[in-house]
This record gives C-alpha cells, sequence and structure tokens, in this order.
C-alpha cells in the first residue's frame, strides 16, 4: 500500500498516475476536497479508498496493510496566503505528526517541499546558509526542513524531501492564479490572441524575470526514483538546473498553439511587434515576496544517481499545450 497526499492536488495525481503507470493501484489518496472540482485530476486513475486530511491522521493506526510508502504532496501552496495560523497548522504541524508515524513505524516518507525557502537569494543550494523565506509559505516549508534535517541522524527509514522550483503540466487548471504561467499564458493566448507579461523588475528587462521551470513529468520520475531507492535520505533540488526567462514560456506557449492552429511560428521579436505579447506593470504587493531568479543547483539530486536528462522550456511546454489541445 502506498499513501499520497495531495493527491488530488497538482503534483499529486501526476504521481497517482504515474504509480498507476507502473501498475500500482493500492494507493490511498489523501485530500481536501473543499475545493470540488479537484475530483476530476482522479478520474482516470486508480485508487484503493479515499480519506479527507482532516481524518486521515486519525484513522492512520486503522490501516491494517503494511505501508510500502508515503508520498506526502498535501500542502496549502498559495504563496500569498495571509493566515500563518492556518499556512504553519498544514504545512508544518501535518507534516510532522505524519513524519513521526512514519518514523515509529519504518515506513519511508517522501515529501514536497519548495524552492520558496530560498526567498530572494541567488544560491539555490540545500544548505542553511543559503534560506531565507520571504512568505509564511516558504516559511512553513523551511521550518518543517528543519525538523527533517533533525531527524535524518537517527532516522529508521527513509525521509527524503524535494524543494521544487517552478512546475508546471497537466492537471493543474484547479489551481487557479497560483496555476503556471504556461497554463495561463495558453488561456490568455485561446482568449485574447495575445499574453501579458510583467514589466521589468530588480534589474531584468520586460519578461526576463527568470525562473527555473521544470516539467511536472520529470517531478514524477524524480519521486519514483527516490521510492526505488530507499537507501536514499536527504532534501533535494527538483529543477532543471537551468534558468529560463518568462519570455521564453510565453513564445513556447504561443508558438504550440499556432502549430495547433496550422499557422507558422513566430520569434519574440515579431510576437512584440505584433502586439501578441504585451507587457503590465509589476504589481506592488508582490515586490517585496517575489523571487525574480530561481535555479536549481541539482548536484545533490545527481549524486543520488537520477541522471534522467530533463525537459527543456520549449520541449516541456509543447508537449504541456499538445495536451490541453486534447482536454
Amino acid at each position: 500500500m502506498i499513501i499520497v497526499t495531495g493527491a488530488a492536488g497538482f503534483i499529486g495525481s501526476n504521481l497517482v498516475k504515474g504509480l498507476n503507470d507502473r501498475g500500482i493501484k493500492d494507493i490511498i489518496a489523501v485530500d481536501n476536497l473543499k475545493q470540488s472540482q479537484k475530483f476530476r485530476n482522479l478520474v482516470d486513475c486508480e485508487i484503493a479508498d479515499y480519506f479527507d486530511k482532516t481524518a486521515f491522521l486519525e484513522k492512520l493506526p486503522e490501516l491494517k496493510e503494511k505501508i510500502a510508502a508515503v508520498f506526502h504532496q498535501g500542502a496549502c501552496s498559495d504563496t500569498m496566503e495571509s493566515d500563518g495560523r492556518y499556512m504553519m497548522e498544514n504545512n508544518y504541524r501535518y507534516s510532522s505528526s505524519l513524519l513521526d508515524y512514519c518514523q515509529k513505524h519504518a515506513v519511508p516518507f517522501i515529501y514536497a517541499s519548495s524552492a520558496s525557502v530560498y526567498g530572494g537569494g541567488d544560491v539555490f543550494r540545500e544548505s542553511r546558509a543559503h534560506e531565507s523565506p520571504l512568505n509564511v509559505y516558504g516559511y512553513s516549508k523551511y521550518l518543517f526542513d528543519q525538523v527533517v534535517r533533525r531527524k535524518l541522524t537517527g532516522k529508521n527509514a527513509q525521509i527524503a524531501g524535494f524543494r521544487y522550483f517552478n512546475v508546471y503540466g497537466p492537471r493543474e487548471s484547479h489551481k487557479g492564479r497560483m496555476a503556471s504561467v504556461a497554463f495561463h499564458f495558453y488561456n490568455q493566448f485561446r482568449a485574447n490572441g495575445c499574453v501579458k507579461l510583467f514589466e521589468g523588475s530588480s534589474g531584468y528587462g520586460n519578461g526576463e524575470q527568470r525562473r527555473d521551470f521544470v516539467s511536472v513529468e520529470d517531478v514524477v520520475k524524480v519521486n519514483l526514483h527516490l521510492l526505488d531507492h530507499p537507501e536514499l535520505s536527504g532534501i533535494f533540488n527538483v529543477g532543471t538546473g537551468a534558468s529560463e526567462p518568462f519570455n521564453n514560456v510565453a513564445v513556447a506557449t504561443v508558438n504550440a498553439c499556432l502549430s495547433h492552429q496550422g499557422k507558422e511560428k513566430m520569434t519574440l521579436s515579431e510576437m512584440k511587434e505584433k502586439g501578441v505579447i504585451q507587457y503590465i506593470p509589476f504589481p506592488e504587493g508582490l515586490k517585496k515576496q517575489y523571487q525574480s531568479f530561481t535555479e536549481a543547483d541539482i548536484s545533490a539530486l545527481r549524486a543520488s544517481g537520477y541522471d534522467e536528462p530533463f525537459l527543456t522550456v520549449e520541449q516541456g511546454v509543447t508537449r504541456y499545450i499538445d495536451h490541453l489541445f486534447r482536454e
């Protein structure tokens, strides 16, 4: 039996599908379906049972079958959430309780951290010296990572955390404004024939702020790599290791859409000239909480034995848009 929390969410549902593709169907899905449309992410998946997150910790001791692993993907991921009490209870305290159970019963625990722990720095290495979150979401992830670090020395089973960078791909439509820029660009272009990016900020030109954009396909592969290697523990960055500007995401999105419309692709300059790419003022409320640059140092992940290539923005976004057109 494998448990996946946040199973109806973006990464969680892709992980359930990835397990299904391996022939694994004995999966306990845990989530909060207050946002009911998330159920659609699991319609094409096979699970053995479902528990609401509020009841799951109480039900956990009643599970009679041996738990092979827990993938803890559940969290409030809204970086603009202002209710710190909710964020800490949901992301920190809940995670700590589940980790304690897994350690007590020697169950491998693979969980979602976040690149937001690095804050506005320019070094993205899994080291305390480079961690300075800018919002309470990042702090909740940071604080739990510190709990994990203290437990690693005397651990009874695998503990592995993944600091996800900017993930995009199928099954994210329920996230609304927190969905990836690729998703928003796709919808903007289909609706209006143009996409809108932020103007320059923090020394970057229009649309030139850079992030490490990683496909959810690659994220699932990394999770399954750790499942296959229970001897591996630690905190690992999960990104491509190469940052790309938002302009690249916009160009890849628009060109993938144009291909589906039977039209010729365009360059960035052509898109700007024709108003296909437009720039809007940078929101004041985001300035102190925004990471203008991220780029994962993936040397620790590579040292763990994960040697698969990562999709580039052009490759991954094109595949994603192809998926959206098929929906």
